[in-house]
């Protein structure tokens, strides 16, 4: 009776599981495949979550492909001048889900005229605005991250760079394992 009922559950969830997410639906799936089963559900990977957190902030800030994005270094939230491996592969990620989707994305380490640094990208908010127009971009991406004993937090945001204004935000955690603490470790 248990096997089932629970055979009856998991035939129901099977077509909504297929269905593609509604960052998809608005800005159509140009990553080329993946994603959306049951396993993706119950234990995604680093860079699905990061493709999640990106998705979630298209859905609310409807961004112009013909317009550039300019996506900085996640930083330390106690060190906001710091950033580590970590915060430079979740920018990496978070970038490429936005071409996946059909936006601009700037590479900034290719571009003479932003500052390197060894930790990566890292936009202060005076420079947002000048950097924002010598790329023509509409929105810059920026984000921290905070990490406890067991969990790494994430807040990304993508601000108008017109007034620094924040037209999108979104929070996400992930398990502190192995390769987050590799990541952290090396800068």
């Amino acid at each position: 009776m248990k096997r089932r009922t629970l055979l009856r559950t998991a035939g129901a969830l099977l077509p909504v599981l297929a269905l593609p997410g509604c960052a998809s639906y608005y800005y159509g799936d140009k990553s080329g495949g993946g994603g959306g089963g049951l396993m993706d559900l119950i234990t995604p990977s680093t860079i699905e979550r990061n493709h999640r957190a990106a998705d979630a902030l298209l859905l609310q800030a409807p961004l112009d492909p013909a317009h550039a994005v300019l996506v900085a270094t996640l930083v330390n939230v106690d060190r906001l001048n710091e950033s580590s491996r970590l915060g430079r592969i979740f920018s990496e990620q978070i970038g490429s889900r936005l071409v996946q989707r059909g936006l601009r994305v700037t590479e900034l380490k290719l571009r003479e005229d932003v500052a390197m640094q060894r930790t990566g990208e890292l936009l202060l908010s005076r420079e947002v605005r000048e950097v924002s127009r010598a790329h023509d971009a509409q929105a810059v991406v920026v984000g921290t991250y905070a990490v406890s004993t067991t969990t790494l937090f994430i807040s990304l945001k993508i601000v108008n760079p017109v007034g620094n204004t924040v037209v999108a935000a979104h929070d996400y955690a992930m398990p502190v394992d192995e390769n987050v603490r590799s990541l952290l470790a090396a800068r």
